[in-house]
């Protein structure tokens, strides 16, 4: 007995499943190889054996295996190489990735030129401010126009100082330049002052009314002198103290120094006298007297 049918020749003893595998051919529509059924013939199998790898397409069996190709199909791991032949498919492209580093350094270089103009016209500005006065917006007529008058200082006189040449003498004083080092123009002093009634009298003008610091250039020849000191007609009851600041040697005249007093005076002209008077000690050359300062 082979597949598909028991031996008998009765349709009932058919394969029901002879369908699946038989193939219909030839006049009779049984048999695969097209060859009419006879009558009390038995049936031989409808399996149709064939080689291992033996593929029929169309029609036509085709042999695979060593030496044989199918020229309708191959599959792809039949060619040389396998899995590693097949070519990959190309995946979709990349997005394209920003450079964020190339946008922050252009962003700092914006803020750069920026932060340089703004810096210019700062310049500009104050430059213009130090150097040029700003223009009117508006025209102003000549007749409009404000006077900028010159704000006029007064002007301060130098306080009065003067040579021993230019004061007024009396009694016994008179001038000389026997002694040498005397500070006054030309070295001209005022000398005999050692006898009582001898004086001089500087005559002077000041601008402000007020109490003033006088000195008076003197000689001493080594030893404490004093006069008597008169302003404005006004007797100082303090006398001139002329003592021997520059430590000059007894008899020694050529070494001159300075003292001063403090003298009220009046604005305007003013006289000042130095003289001899009785309890003074009056041997003194004067060579200049001068203002420097007004004091309490």
């Amino acid at each position: 007995m082979t597949a598909g049918n028991t031996g008998s020749d009765t349709p009932g003893n058919d394969d029901p499943f002879g369908y699946l595998y038989r193939s219909e051919g030839g006049e009779g529509g049984a048999g695969g190889d097209g060859a009419t059924r006879q009558q009390g013939v038995p049936r031989t199998s409808y399996n149709q054996v064939r080689a291992v790898g033996e593929r029929q397409y169309g029609g036509a069996s085709q042999q695979s295996g060593p030496g044989r190709q199918n020229a309708s199909y191959a599959a792809p791991e039949t060619l040389p190489g396998g899995e590693r032949a097949r070519t990959p498919q190309a995946g979709p492209p990349a997005p394209p990735q920003r450079n964020h580093k190339g946008l922050l350094i252009g962003a700092v270089a914006v803020v750069g030129v920026v932060c340089i103009a703004i810096g210019i016209a700062m310049l500009n500005n104050s430059g213009k401010g130090a150097d040029n006065k700003a223009q009117p917006s508006e025209t102003v007529s000549a007749s409009e126009e404000p006077e900028h008058k010159p704000t006029e200082k007064p002007s301060k006189t130098p306080l009065p100082k003067d040579d021993a040449g230019s004061l007024k003498l009396g009694g016994t004083a008179a001038t000389s330049k026997d002694i040498p080092g005397a500070r006054s123009a030309g070295g001209v002093y005022v000398g005999g002052m050692n006898t009582p009634g001898a004086s001089a009298t500087w005559t002077l003008n000041v601008e402000e009314p007020g109490a003033y610091k006088m000195w008076v250039g003197y000689g001493v020849p080594g030893k404490d002198q004093n006069l008597t000191l008169t302003v404005n007609d006004k007797r100082d009851p303090r006398p001139l103290n002329m003592g021997n600041f520059a430590n000059a040697e007894e008899g020694a005249w050529d070494k001159w120094t300075s003292t001063w007093q403090r003298v009220p005076l009046n604005k305007g002209t003013n006289t000042v006298t130095l003289s001899c008077e009785d309890g003074n000690k009056c041997d003194v050359n004067i060579d200049q007297l001068w203002l420097e300062k007004k004091i309490a």
